[in-house]
């Protein structure tokens, strides 16, 4: 019987290759921009075939969607936004506060949110695919994760998505905005804890009973 049999998808070689395809994609498209990016050189830094970039992502806007996906996972994985029986409020919506912040001044997501920005002037509808990518995904889960938060009592939460918008606004606030204008470098040690601890502090008196 031969050897050769085909690996098929979902297999430990197969998801590495993958996981290659889409870390040389996150280096190109933010060294090089999303049109300078082509898929014959995502297919040469991750050391693998156009085929089989093809094969795991069907077009360049694909590989894009999936990169951006892969960079806000790696922050905010979906647990994060499960309540722990027994926990604060508080802790829990720190928790989630210092993950956030912690993804929008890594320098990855800089240079990933003015690509967007660039790209977003060319083609309105490149924006809506970006933002379904990544921080459509992130209010999903924290939008569930405070619906339950209003269900147990802990806050009233009318509008679960309203406040999930308001809580992220509320992380990112003057300092992200100074960061991404080139302004002032990113907040660091105490500055953080303090910036996040001040923000959680304001939500819950918003929002608490």
């Amino acid at each position: 019987m031969s050897n050769d049999a085909p690996i098929g998808p979902g297999r430990p070689k197969d998801l590495a290759k993958r996981e290659a395809i889409l870390e040389a994609a996150k280096s190109l498209f933010l060294s090089l921009g999303y049109a300078n990016t082509s898929m014959d050189a995502v297919a040469a830094a991750a050391g693998v075939s156009k085929l089989t970039v093809y094969s795991h992502f069907t077009d360049k806007q694909t590989l894009f969607g999936a990169a951006v996906m892969a960079t806000c996972q790696n922050q905010l994985p979906d647990l994060m936004f499960e309540y722990p029986e027994g926990v604060a409020v508080e802790d829990v919506l720190l928790n989630i506060a210092r993950g956030f912040q912690a993804l929008i001044s890594s320098d990855e997501a800089v240079k990933l949110s003015r690509l967007i920005i660039a790209l977003g002037s060319q083609d309105p509808g490149f924006g809506q695919y970006f933002y379904e990518a990544g921080p459509k995904r992130v209010l999903a889960g924290m939008e569930s994760l405070l619906r339950g938060v209003d269900q147990r009592g802990l806050l009233r939460i009318d509008n679960p998505l309203q406040a999930a918008e308001h809580f992220f606004c509320l992380i990112k606030g003057a300092p992200d905005y100074r960061l991404l204008i080139g302004y002032a470098p990113a907040l660091v040690g105490d500055e953080v804890e303090a910036h996040v601890q001040e923000a959680v502090g304001v939500f819950v008196r918003a929002y608490r009973q």
